[in-house]
């Protein structure tokens, strides 16, 4: 393999590492605004479970920028394609997000209970609809998205937001919405005390049992449907378009990859083997333990979504020969080098600032000190 089609492949492993940052780190503060209402039963408890994750919840959502941004720079066709093909998807899932930092700032600025418990219901929304609309968007993709292109690679396209709601995506979405709340509540067994912490194991136990079941369900479920399969392209690492491929598509197609490289098969196995031991861990109140491992579980599914799909980066349901992937949506190989300098000092530099955060804000969050502090949300 050259080293363009290396930096195609890398910069598409670069997009999953992000997408994974994401799910674990965007993820649990959506699961704490997902079980908002199920974890704390007064304005105190609330309180504690806003500040348990108030030092976090911006930063954690810049790993969704950059997801954006790898997407444009790395893969610009697959950027204007999607954007446009999927835009009401985006709208809503967007839209579902600004609820979370209006709910923040104006919740606590009046007293009034109804005033509070409105914005208490707008981060449940904020925190449920986002991992939802996320998990089905891979769901989307795995049955195809309705688009084509002409001759100079203009796009045109069909109903793609009905796709959201059959029942595959939905399940995909319902998936993604566990593995959050397993995330959101290890993360409050840690920062909250008594009986929140009580109530949020239980409500972890609940997810991981139902993320183990969702996630068996989508595999077999992703076994049977139609599949992509590339036929026949320029090659990798050359010059070309989504005009010179042809793809077959037909039930099973995504079992081909683990068909042959049986290695694969570790990533649902780990996938799997993180959520039984986050069970493990959350029946022995372990909550760091379960919290590790839910990120596990999370690489698992993400992984095992990716491999089905390489080289596939989005399978045209209308023209399946104009799908884009790794080779025909990639920038130039100039781009991408230059991308890799730059990604090879930010990515580390990020992650560790994040890790640094984590571990210097750690500790429980007190009610007794969030009623006397004049920044506590």
């Amino acid at each position: 393999m050259d080293l363009y089609a290396t930096l195609e492949v890398a910069w598409w492993g670069v997009l999953g590492i992000v997408l994974a940052g994401t799910a674990v780190l965007m993820g649990g503060d959506m699961g704490v605004g997902a079980l908002l209402r199920l974890v704390a039963r007064d304005d105190a408890q609330r309180r504690a479970c806003l500040n348990a994750i108030g030092p976090h919840w911006e930063g954690n959502q810049t790993w969704f920028v950059a997801a954006g941004g790898a997407s444009f720079a790395a893969f610009p066709l697959l950027y204007a394609t999607a954007f446009s093909a999927l835009y009401l998807l985006m709208m809503l899932l967007l839209w579902s997000m600004l609820l979370r930092p209006v709910g923040f700032e104006y919740r606590s600025k009046l007293p009034q209970r109804a005033w509070r418990e409105t914005w208490d219901w707008a981060l449940v929304l904020g925190g449920a609809v986002p991992m939802l609309v996320f998990g089905a968007a891979f769901g989307q993709l795995l049955l195809g998205v309705a688009f084509d292109l002409d001759w100079n690679l203009r796009s045109s396209y069909g109903p793609n937001a009905s796709g959201l709601l059959r029942p595959f995506a939905l399940l995909c979405g319902a998936l993604a919405l566990a593995l959050a709340a397993l995330q959101g509540a290890a993360l409050l067994m840690q920062r909250c005390e008594r009986e929140v912490a009580e109530r949020a194991r239980a409500c972890a136990m609940a997810a991981a049992g139902a993320a183990l079941l969702l996630f068996g369900a989508a595999s077999v479920w992703a076994g049977r449907i139609e599949g992509w399969e590339l036929l026949r392209h320029p090659g990798p690492g050359t010059v070309q378009t989504p005009l010179q491929q042809a793809v077959a598509v037909y039930p099973g197609a995504w079992r081909l990859a683990f068909a042959r490289h049986p290695a694969l098969w570790l990533l649902p196995a780990l996938a799997a083997l993180s959520l039984l031991g986050a069970l493990v861990a959350l029946r022995a109140r372990r909550a760091a333990a379960a919290w590790r491992l839910g990120v596990l579980a999370w690489v698992g599914v993400l992984g095992t979504a990716g491999a089905s799909l390489f080289p596939f980066l989005l399978p045209s349901r209308t023209v399946p020969a104009h799908s884009l992937t790794v080779w025909n949506a990639a920038s130039s190989r100039d781009t991408l080098l230059w991308m890799s300098g730059f990604a090879a000092v930010l990515l580390p530099t990020v992650a560790l600032y994040t890790r640094w955060c984590f571990r210097v804000m750690r500790g429980k969050v007190r009610q007794e000190e969030i009623q006397s502090s004049d920044h506590a949300y």
